[in-house]
């Protein structure tokens, strides 16, 4: 059966999530989440990537982006964070096969209370002794 196709609607703030193949806690470490955000600001710099919250949990992402009215900013920052980080850790564990469940869902986000709800959902996503604190991101670019 072919996928459904995403809609696409300019100048509109998603929010994404993307789960580790059979919720296994392949993000565990914060070696993995450290790439996982590398790449992603790596496709913000080369698809001007709008972001404006996202957290690394250790078997899924949040990303809450805008699109900025390139149809394909966003596909093409996914396709490059996902991509790269489980080819990265495909070989360093020197394993094969999925690293993502699925493809990444998307949830078209309104502007005002639903969005601040959401923002802040994200910020609360972290869990207990996930080790996100030991996490520095401060010289993120």
């Amino acid at each position: 059966m072919a996928r459904a196709k995403r809609h696409y609607i300019p100048g509109q703030v998603w929010h994404l999530t993307h789960r580790c193949h059979k919720r296994e806690f392949l993000l565990r470490f914060a070696k993995d989440k450290s790439r996982w955000v590398q790449w992603l600001f790596e496709a913000k710099r080369r698809y001007g990537l709008t972001i404006l919250n996202y957290i690394v949990t250790s078997n899924h992402i949040h990303l809450l982006v805008v699109d900025d009215g390139e149809r394909q900013i966003i596909p093409r920052a996914m396709q490059l964070t996902a991509g790269r980080c489980a080819q990265e850790y495909n070989k360093r564990k020197i394993r094969s096969g999925a690293y993502w469940e699925d493809r990444y869902h998307a949830t078209a986000v309104e502007t005002g209370e639903h969005l601040l709800r959401c923002l802040v959902y994200i910020d609360l996503n972290i869990e207990p002794g996930d080790g996100q604190d030991a996490l520095d991101l401060s010289n993120t670019p």
